[in-house]
């Protein structure tokens, strides 16, 4: 009886503060299992809700929540791709009540030359008064090197302009979309005097970029005033610059979508 109770008391003091050690004699935690482990029965953990033991259902993993937490189970979902069809990886949408304005003395040297230096691939910094709308520059992230980027920008011009006279009063200028600062797109309007003052038109844009480099990138737009008819206006890409609109009307969205062809297919088994 005796020696059955010091074993008793021994087992209970184990249980309490001993850590065990499988094939290991400096364990690390209360179980250390140096080596393979093979689980014929069931594996429970807390459930944080009721306090209850769970065993989770079919399919799920365990998810560690970090130290000090009880891990939980989840559902692991795994798209079903196939090779060599583009996926959207990416989507999201941006705003900007900012916007960029431009006296008449703000006219950019490349409205001069704008088949030879507003082209693909030009550096912002080598374009003449070229002004970013600062909350359409955004971050984004590749993962494959077989992709397809689709941006959607849209905006309201104004001018501050009297009703049209003759000859014409109109105002030509340029938006161009860049991936890290390289321009990938480019579209230029002209906006022209109404016979009411103060004219303001819609401007949309489409741009597409293949195969980017994997990883970080930032997508961002610019305009530029290029030249002026007949007019020493103030004007307005994304912004008004007259009371008979105002920056709810005239505010900036850019679309951004990523299309990738994924380059891992992990086999999934059960």
């Amino acid at each position: 009886m005796k020696k059955l109770l010091i074993l008793l008391l021994s087992a209970i003091k184990l249980s309490i503060c001993a850590q065990i050690g499988i094939n290991t004699k400096t364990p690390k935690s209360i179980l250390d299992v140096n080596g393979d482990m093979n689980l014929r029965g069931k594996l429970s953990v807390p459930n944080a809700a009721n306090n209850q033991l769970t065993t989770g259902v079919n399919d799920q993993i365990l998810v560690s929540q970090g130290e000090g937490y009880p891990p939980i189970w989840k559902t692991l979902r795994i798209p079903d791709y196939e090779q060599n069809k583009f996926y959207l990886i990416f989507s999201n949408s941006f705003s900007d009540r900012t916007g960029v304005k431009f006296t008449s003395s703000e006219e950019s040297t490349n409205g001069a030359s704008i088949s030879t230096s507003l082209v693909k691939n030009t550096n912002i910094s080598a374009l003449n008064l070229f002004r970013k709308i600062s909350s359409l520059s955004q971050p984004f992230t590749l993962y494959s090197a077989t992709s397809k980027m689709y941006f959607q920008f849209e905006t309201v011009v104004q001018a501050d302009f009297p009703s049209n006279g003759n000859p014409d009063i109109s105002i030509d200028y340029a938006c161009g979309i860049f991936v890290d600062d390289k321009l990938v797109n480019l579209r230029q309007r002209n906006i022209k005097a109404s016979s009411a003052t103060n004219t303001f038109i819609t401007h949309n844009q489409i741009g597409i970029a293949e195969n980017l480099s994997k990883g970080n990138h930032t997508v961002s737009v610019a305009c530029a005033r290029l030249k002026s008819y007949n007019s020493s206006a103030t004007l307005g890409i994304g912004i008004n610059v007259a009371t008979n609109i105002d920056s709810f009307i005239t505010q900036s969205s850019l679309k951004v979508d990523a299309y990738e062809v994924p380059e891992v297919f992990n086999p999934v088994t059960n």
